[in-house]
């Protein structure tokens, strides 16, 4: 209606706003920034090899996203599980996979982490904890359920980390899953990666109330916005849901605002926004240039330093194409294995 005014978001079981001003340990932000760099110097050159042909299929970058998976990863513990969707490189290297073994499997080489077979949209490490970029928008929702209820069955202790786009929050299965996690109180924290275009379309011509983190109040699951280009705000934020879900008082809901600089994928040429608003936020918003901009400001690093570690990050993912590049393509007869566990 005209003139009604919004409801504020609700905030996490903490009560604190998810605006506070963060602070971390120079260690802290050493690690933040190296990991966020490893993501983005690696998503450079993943589209780079796609336009030269060596990667095929589908590619879907992570170019201006990567504080939300560190702040995320960095407040799990060994034993959690995490899935999300299609754009997952990023996901795989903040689960601990080698760049090597991710950079293979988007070349489709035998040397990648599915063998080859998973390909950009689909790889898995379940020793890792992580359990799959998925092509089906928003089916990710109903599985992270299901990895929430088999921790809440062992009594284990551990949470499921569910990622979904603003595109995928529309879906019918998230709805589901949002009422069966609730129902049982399951350790789900389902977080949204708010990227304001889903696959071409903005958030403000395809949903009704844009507030995400407000999704789950009807089933009485807890919302909480972030601050998806600040990594200390994601951390934050994540803790607490982390916290909360452990307690047994799960599930939670985490909106994360964050930006995709480049297309929905490889082949979008992003026409529905202007050059002007992704240069903006590319010059006053990057989550990587925030972390440098407390690195210098608290004299833990120079400008030297931190070119230091760019190119120390640059050879490591350059060292991570060759070895795709040189890998062996699969043989035929990995076509007929990991298709059926038997008990």
């Amino acid at each position: 209606m005209a003139g009604a005014k919004k409801k504020k978001p609700k905030s996490a079981k903490s009560g604190k706003q998810s605006g506070a001003k963060q602070s971390a340990s120079r260690a802290s932000l050493e690690t933040y920034y190296r990991e966020m760099l490893t993501i983005r110097r690696f998503e450079e050159k993943a589209g780079q090899m796609y336009g030269m042909g060596l990667i095929g299929g589908f590619c879907h970058l992570y170019i201006g996203q990567e504080a939300v998976v560190t702040g995320i990863q960095h407040a799990l513990e060994p034993g959690d599980t995490v899935i999300t969707s299609y754009r997952c490189h990023a996901h795989m290297l903040a689960a601990g996979v080698d760049a090597k073994a991710v950079m293979a499997e988007l070349s489709g080489r035998a040397g990648g982490v599915s063998k080859g077979k998973g390909g950009s949209m689909h790889m898995f490490t379940p020793e890792g904890g992580f359990y799959g970029g998925h092509g089906i928008v928003g089916a990710q929702a109903p599985l992270g359920a299901g990895l929430g209820f088999a921790h809440k069955y062992r009594g284990n202790d551990r949470v499921s980390v569910t990622y979904f786009g603003d595109g995928a929050a529309n879906q019918g299965q998230v709805f589901e899953a949002f009422n069966m996690a609730a129902l049982w109180k399951l350790p789900v924290i389902f977080v949204i990666e708010n990227n304001q275009y889903a696959m071409g379309t903005s958030v403000a011509r395809s949903t009704a109330v844009q507030e995400l983190c407000q999704r789950g109040e009807a089933f009485g699951i807890p919302g909480n916005q972030a601050d998806g280009m600040d990594v200390l705000a994601v951390h934050a934020a994540a803790k607490d849901a982390v916290a909360m879900c452990r307690t047994g008082d799960g599930p939670a809901l985490l909106e994360m605002m964050t930006y995709r600089y480049r297309g929905h994928s490889m082949s979008d040429p992003a026409k529905y926004r202007s050059r002007e608003e992704v240069s903006k936020m590319r010059q006053e918003r990057d989550p990587i240039e925030n972390v440098r901009r407390m690195l210098v400001a608290a004299g833990h690093a120079d400008d030297d330093a931190l070119k230091d570690v760019d190119r120390e990050v640059k050879a490591e993912i350059n060292d991570a194409a060759e070895y795709a590049q040189n890998s062996l393509e699969p043989d035929s007869a990995e076509m007929h294995t990991d298709i059926l566990v038997t008990a």
